[in-house]
């Protein structure tokens, strides 16, 4: 199997540094191309809507303004290796916006954080799912979830 494109999703958390590390370590293997998806959650923003009283447009510019900011110190942080990546934000339900865009830019693999900002076991996750078990279960191709840390695999 060759992975000619890997699309890493991230929430800017430490469970994304981690999975962002390891698709490095296959991007240098495979020689992949690598994309880094950021997804401003349209659940949040239509929180902040109603809790700042602002306008749509002006919440999204100010939230999409923040996340380009998040992916450079991201990419300080985590790229150790220097690889060239692409960056992309999308605004949307996160699942979906990744599915898509993986689907979209007809990638070989997926990786992303088995878990957020928000960490594990929260309710609506026991309820609905996590993102990355959406993921999971709407895309052909092989999504790799990492864990933020070794121990928290076990």
């Amino acid at each position: 199997m060759e992975f000619n494109s890997i699309l890493i999703a991230t929430d800017f958390s430490d469970c994304s540094g981690a999975a962002f590390q390891a698709a490095q370590t296959l991007a240098s293997r495979f020689e992949s191309k690598l994309i880094l998806l950021h997804v401003i959650d349209q659940n949040f923003i239509g929180k902040l809507v109603r809790h700042l009283g602002k306008k749509q447009e002006t919440i999204l510019k100010k939230l999409r303004s923040q996340a380009e900011q998040e992916i450079v110190d991201f990419l300080h942080k985590w790229n150790a290796k220097g690889l060239q990546v692409d960056t992309m934000i999308a605004v949307g339900f996160p699942f979906q916006e990744v599915a898509v865009k993986a689907r979209d830019l007809a990638v070989d693999l997926v990786v992303m954080g088995g878990y957020g900002r928000r960490g594990r076991r929260q309710i609506d996750e026991v309820f609905f799912g996590s993102t990355a078990e959406k993921v999971v279960r709407l895309l052909p191709c092989p999504v790799l979830c990492i864990p933020q840390t070794p121990e928290q695999s076990l």
